[in-house]
């Protein structure tokens, strides 16, 4: 099996470099020239794809299309100056989160049981 983080990192490398050095002919630099709007557009664009794909296509088409979506983010995130470090703080804080309020669920089911008779 591949690995994802190292791909992603990679792929994202080669976007930097497209945005810090334009490469005429390069679909990256095409992106970055036209902005942000353009950018959002593809995203949009991209996620109907993937939509589509998953509703009616082969699972080869859907996993193209999940790429193109990925390739669309990580271009945005390049125009707006975040890494994959930014966006993988954000998801170990919400993980962190969301273990906290399992834990507090427990305990708290835990605090308040009662037996279940009833009196008549």
């Amino acid at each position: 099996m591949a690995d994802l983080g190292k791909s992603l990192l990679t792929e994202f490398d080669v976007i930097l470099n497209r945005k810090q050095n334009p490469s005429e002919g390069s679909y990256t630099s095409y992106l970055f020239g036209k902005g942000e709007n353009k950018i959002l557009k593809k995203i949009g664009e991209e996620a109907t794809e993937v939509i589509i794909a998953a509703k009616g296509g082969s699972v080869d088409e859907l996993i193209g299309e999940i790429c193109d979506v990925l390739f669309h983010i990580e271009v945005l995130m390049a125009e707006k100056g975040l890494n994959w470090g930014d966006i993988a703080g954000e998801l170990d804080l919400r993980r962190q989160k969301e273990n906290m309020n399992v834990e507090k669920e427990a305990k708290r089911k835990a605090e308040n049981r009662t037996d279940e008779t009833t009196i008549n």
